[in-house]
């Protein structure tokens, strides 16, 4: 049996008020759910390395400015990974200048260049959003063997 996914089609949210109250342009547009999968697939990538919060990383990102492109490299403290599929994201932290930066970052994006595991941290939990209350000495993690 094939799974379906139903989306409703309006012409705008305030439709209803504009057209008497009665939603002319209702209906239903049917699309099948492998072929949503069938294209995430497709734009999944396999070159990620496997990291966790805790774990410091190196980003390389492709910055466009104008018509130029550059790489940008951000180095942090992953503390948080969320969703899943092509919608999984990570936000790495880091003190620049004495200011903390935090950047949230695709997994699956195409403007990733690469992500490296610069050292394996040791933290019991999954989202570390203390680390933004705490400075200095106090804002490291452990490594992990």
């Amino acid at each position: 049996m094939i799974e379906l996914m139903v989306f409703w089609k309006t012409d705008g949210p305030l439709s209803r008020f504009f057209s008497g109250g009665i939603r002319t342009s209702r209906r239903k547009e049917v699309i099948p759910v492998d072929l949503i999968k069938s294209v995430e697939v497709e734009q999944l990538r396999d070159d990620i390395p496997d990291f966790r919060p805790g774990d410091t990383v190196r980003v390389h990102v492709k910055v466009v400015e104008g018509n130029r492109e550059r790489i940008q490299v951000f180095e942090g403290a992953v503390i948080k990974r969320r969703g899943s599929g092509l919608n999984e994201t990570f936000t790495v932290r880091r003190i620049s200048y004495g200011v903390g930066v935090e950047r949230c970052f695709p997994i699956h994006t195409p403007r990733v260049q690469k992500i490296e595991v610069v050292r394996k941290g040791k933290v019991r939990r999954a989202k570390l959003y203390y680390l933004r209350k705490l400075a200095g000495k106090a804002a490291r993690i452990k490594e992990r063997a």
